[in-house]
C-alpha cells in the first residue's frame, strides 16, 4: 500500500487528483499540498523519519508550473538523499519530459488526468517499490475503469425517444472515471479557474479543461452573460441585483457574485429587458 503526497498549486486540481488517488485501493493515504513550501516540509518530516517511519512517503505526484520552486526543482533536491520518495510529474506540459525521465521519474503523467493513466503510474510505482497491493477483481489493481457515459438529470439535453441528444444542449464533465452528460439548462454560473471552469449546478459542481472565454462565446445563445472576467452567469438564474455604495452585485442561489463596472450596464439593460420583455 502506497503513503503518497500531491503537489499542485491549483486547488481545483489538487482536489480532483486527491479524489482520484484516494479511489485508488493501492493508496494507503494520500496527502496535499498546495505550493512548494508545504511540500517540502512534509516531505523533510517524511525523510526524518525514514520511509518507514510513521511520516513516510512512498511517492509524490508533483506539478511541474508552480510559483517559487517548480516540480522539478524539488525532484533535483529529493534526487539529493539516500532513500528519497519516487516521483511522478503531473503536467499540462509535455516539454519537459526529458528532464523529468533525467531525474528518474517514475512517470509522467498529463493533464487533464484520465483515471486509467494514472492508475497506470500509480502501478509503475508499486512495481518498483516491489508491492502488490490487491486492487479490484480482474483488473490489476487500481482506480476502476472508464464507466459508459451516463447522463446527469433529466435537463435540456435528454435524448427524445428514439432519438440523438442535443450535445449543444450538454457539456461533458468527468470524476472518478465516469463520463456525465450534465445539461446547460442545470448550470447557475461558470467560475474561471486558470484554464480551467468549474459549472455550478443546483446539485453540486464540476470542473472542465475549457477556458470560460470559449464557454462565454458557446453559450450566448442560451442565455449565459459575462459579468465579470472571472464569472459568467446564466440570466435566467440571477435572483437578484444589488447596487452598493458603486458596486453591484448579483445573488444566483446561495452564491452572490460580484459585477464588474465594465459588465454591469449591459447586464442592467439585459435584466429590464427580460423582465419587460
Amino acid at each position: 500500500m502506497l503513503r503518497v503526497l500531491a503537489v499542485d498549486d491549483e486547488k481545483p486540481l489538487l482536489e480532483e487528483l486527491l479524489y482520484l488517488l484516494r479511489s485508488d485501493a493501492r493508496v494507503l493515504s494520500a496527502e496535499g499540498a498546495s505550493d512548494a513550501t508545504g511540500a517540502l516540509r512534509r516531505i523533510t518530516r517524511a525523510l526524518e523519519t525514514g520511509p518507514d517511519g510513521p511520516d513516510g512517503i512512498d511517492v509524490v505526484f508533483l506539478d511541474i508550473h508552480m510559483a517559487g520552486l517548480t516540480g522539478l526543482d524539488i525532484a533535483r533536491l529529493l534526487a539529493g538523499f539516500a532513500r528519497p520518495p519516487l516521483v511522478v510529474f503531473v503536467t499540462a506540459h509535455e516539454g519537459f519530459a526529458v528532464q523529468a525521465f533525467d531525474l528518474k521519474a517514475v512517470d509522467y503523467v498529463l493533464k487533464p488526468v484520465r483515471p486509467e493513466r494514472l492508475a497506470e503510474a500509480v502501478r509503475r510505482a508499486c512495481d518498483q517499490l516491489g508491492r502488490t497491493a490487491a486492487g479490484p477483481a480482474g483488473a490489476g489493481g487500481g482506480l476502476p475503469a472508464p464507466a459508459a457515459p451516463t447522463r446527469h438529470g433529466a435537463g435540456a439535453g435528454a435524448a427524445p425517444a428514439g432519438g440523438t441528444p442535443d450535445r449543444a444542449a450538454e457539456i461533458a464533465v468527468e470524476l472518478g472515471g465516469v463520463t456525465r452528460f450534465v445539461p446547460v439548462a442545470d448550470i447557475r454560473y461558470v467560475e474561471a479557474q486558470g484554464d480551467y471552469a468549474r459549472l455550478h449546478t443546483d446539485a453540486g459542481s464540476h470542473l472542465v479543461r475549457i477556458p470560460l472565454a470559449t464557454l462565454e462565446e458557446r453559450w450566448a445563445e442560451r442565455g449565459f452573460v459575462r459579468i465579470h472576467r472571472r464569472h459568467l452567469v446564466a440570466l435566467g438564474r440571477i435572483e437578484e441585483l444589488r447596487l452598493d455604495s458603486g458596486t453591484t452585485s448579483v445573488r444566483v442561489g446561495s452564491a452572490e457574485l460580484q459585477v464588474s463596472r465594465r459588465h454591469a450596464r449591459q447586464l442592467r439593460d439585459l435584466l429590464m429587458r427580460r423582465a419587460t420583455g
